[in-house]
């Protein structure tokens, strides 16, 4: 609590100083392909472009990341192929996801969330390092990733993608596009991909991927009068997901519930409906006033083994902004109201573990900008949160050009959140573990709320090398937690205890990032990566469990010239080298179900090649994990799986090996 005092009182002298200055405000944006970074925006910030999406499969959100360096993208388990993203040495909970600034993975959907938005309706995303703005909440601990979808006023009449895979992944999406009138479009997005054959090339009679069908719907409505300065949003969405995995006998009709095949089925159903409404004022363009509403509905009915897992939440979220300045537009500030109701209603096996979470919050945030060399965020907040209590969010964002094409950025800040145990660390039910919960004086399952500080540096340099535009960006964050809720699988493999830290648990990230034209249209995009992330458990101080120290990122990308009306090859290849990671304790399980202390380092490699014939049609071939590694042991205790060896969530590599892909993109402009 002290520190935020002090952040208040900070920006309470500070504002004055800044807001005498009159000059007018002028922005230059440097831009890159595919990937973004500015040289004039305050934030850590990259901008990822639609451009960047189309060199992966990209067949939803969470497969987005593969060639970013940000980003690490692994497997949260060796049966339901869920691909989990991390920032800074840590897991997805401590991210703020957004979806067009309304907060969207989290609670219910922290496991899945991220393969509920298709690839192919993404318009562009923003991935900010560090803390983030006090605009969008306070549950922001290692950085923000704001999702921004294709808009009704900017879509195409008609998109078609088709996608298919060695790994018998089908796909489908289509985009329909319409103006009903001069100020009022609407897109409908349609999405399709169902997993129907069973695959083992591991041969440890588990299905490497799961059975799968999804089906996604989204129908937008945009209004748009520039002459007086309204827009409006309105989004409809349904969706539904089926998974089936476990042993490649399991027949849910016949087994389930049963100790004849070990198999679970993950059913998600969701609804979503959000509006957003905006006013520019006429004569004074720099404000401006907006309105956000969400209402969700994540409704999850599960089992694994004889295990059984339900949940379903019910949020709405509203959010009032008003935006303006102080004097002039060097100094700018938001402001507004925040109010978040989330009801879970949530079964473990047995036990009842409902609750209703409701916080209302304001926030105030300054922007001072010179338009040269300098500029700053500061930022506050406070909330009432009926279990968190009252508490104060301050943020801070500094950003300073020493000199020509050069950046030093800096930003510090608090984040709170509840940890939703069960559904964030779904992977553990396929174990045979026990479930505890060591602490009963808390609020939220009778843990305490998770507290952190993270706060980091960066700096980036452009320059001519050989007469062609390179980069170079080094990154330090580190995130401090004061309190943080263990998830320990340390003590045994028997056992997944949870309990608030005793004692510290922190992560120090270092990351030197080189990106280079070697010739045109060939280039180099690389990073090294150091993740010092570690916590004090039961037993001990260890490494952040499945968390590489060490990594190294490249990517290669070529575009032929265009000829011929459009027509050209773009050639992409990321390679990823992942070193060591600290394993869960399994050295009392028999010798046949053990794994050592720490994985092997291994590599992965993926390539993707497209043709384009024109401006509306495009095919694309790709694989994944070109060289084929493959995780040994990635199921322990296939034998028996409803014994006390059993566990399938210890997963560091890949479990399928080698997946090829082809694909076409049709549009009607």
């Amino acid at each position: 609590m002290q520190k935020s005092i002090l952040f208040f009182v900070l920006f309470l002298l500070v504002i004055p100083v800044f807001a005498q200055q009159k000059l007018e405000e002028v922005k230059v944006v440097t831009k890159r392909k595919g990937l973004q970074k500015s040289f004039t925006v305050t934030g850590n910030t990259t901008l990822v472009t639609s451009k960047e999406l189309l060199k992966a499969a990209c067949c939803n959100l969470a497969e987005s990341f593969e060639t970013n360096p940000s980003i690490d993208v692994n497997f949260s388990d060796a049966l339901t192929g869920t691909k989990q993203i991390k920032m800074l040495g840590l897991t997805s909970p401590y991210l703020l996801i957004a979806e067009e600034n309304i907060p969207s993975v989290r609670g219910a959907s922290q496991a899945y969330g991220l393969s509920f938005t298709p690839g192919t309706w993404v318009e562009s995303i923003q991935i900010t390092k560090g803390a983030g703005s006090v605009v969008n909440g306070y549950e922001s601990i290692s950085g923000q990733i704001n999702t921004e979808l294709i808009k009704p006023i900017n879509d195409i009449p008609f998109f078609l993608n088709a996608y298919g895979s060695t790994d018998s992944r089908f796909e489908l999406n289509t985009h329909f596009n319409t103006h009903l009138s001069d100020k009022w479009s609407s897109s409908l997005f349609l999405h399709g991909n169902t997993r129907m054959s069973k695959m083992d090339k591991n041969e440890d009679g588990f299905l490497d991927n799961p059975l799968a069908k999804q089906i996604n719907i989204l129908n937008r409505y945009q209004y748009y009068d520039a002459e007086k300065g309204w827009v409006s949003f309105i989004n409809f969405r349904y969706m539904n997901d089926k998974k089936q995995t476990g042993q490649i006998k399991f027949n849910p009709d016949t087994d389930r519930g049963t100790t004849h095949f070990w198999g679970s089925e993950i059913n998600t159903e969701r609804l979503d409906i959000s509006t957003k409404l905006g006013y520019v004022f006429k004569d004074l363009p720099y404000q401006s006033i907006g309105f956000q509403n969400a209402f969700t509905t994540h409704n999850q009915q599960s089992y694994f083994g004889l295990s059984q897992y339900n949940i379903k939440q019910n949020s709405y979220y509203s959010n009032l902004i008003f935006n303006s300045i102080i004097n002039n537009t060097m100094n700018k500030f938001a402001t507004g109201l925040n109010f978040m109701l989330d009801n879970y209603q949530e079964l473990v096996t047995s036990q009842n573990w409902s609750r209703t979470d409701n916080s209302i919050g304001a926030f105030f945030e300054y922007t001072y900008d010179n338009s040269d060399n300098f500029s700053l965020i500061l930022g506050g907040r406070i909330d009432n949160h009926n279990r968190l209590g009252t508490f104060v969010t301050p943020r801070l964002h500094l950003r300073y050009n020493p000199w020509a094409k050069a950046v030093v950025r800096f930003s510090a800040g608090r984040g709170k959140r509840s940890a939703n145990i069960f559904a964030e660390n779904q992977s553990l039910f396929a174990s045979s573990r026990a479930f505890s919960i060591l602490d009963t004086n808390g609020k939220i399952y009778g843990l305490n709320p998770e507290i952190a500080w993270n706060y980091g540096t960066s700096f980036t340099q452009s320059f001519l090398l050989f007469g062609k535009s390179a980069d170079v960006t080094f990154d330090w964050y580190r995130t401090d937690f004061q309190n943080q809720v263990v998830v320990d699988v340390m003590q045994s493999p028997q056992q997944a205890l949870f309990y608030n830290l005793r004692g510290k648990s922190f992560a120090n990230s270092f990351q030197i990032e080189f990106n280079y034209e070697m010739v045109k249209n060939l280039r180099l995009r690389s990073a090294y990566k150091m993740y010092d992330v570690q916590t004090d458990y039961l037993s001990g101080t260890f490494q952040k469990l499945l968390q590489a120290k060490n990594r190294f990122f490249g990517n290669l990308e070529y575009e032929t010239a265009p000829r011929n009306n459009s027509q050209h090859w773009r050639f992409d290849f990321t390679y990823n080298w992942i070193g060591e990671q600290q394993l869960p304790n399994t050295q009392s399980n028999p010798i046949s179900s053990r794994l050592p202390d720490f994985s092997p380092a291994y590599s992965l490699m993926n390539t993707q090649i497209t043709r384009v014939f024109s401006p509306v049609f495009e095919m694309y071939v790709g694989g994944e994990n070109i060289g084929n590694y493959t995780q040994s042991k990635a199921v322990l205790g296939t034998e028996n799986p409803f014994a006390a060896t059993f566990d399938s969530s210890i997963v560091y590599a890949p479990v399928f090996g080698q997946m090829y892909y082809a694909g076409l993109r049709f549009k009607i402009k």
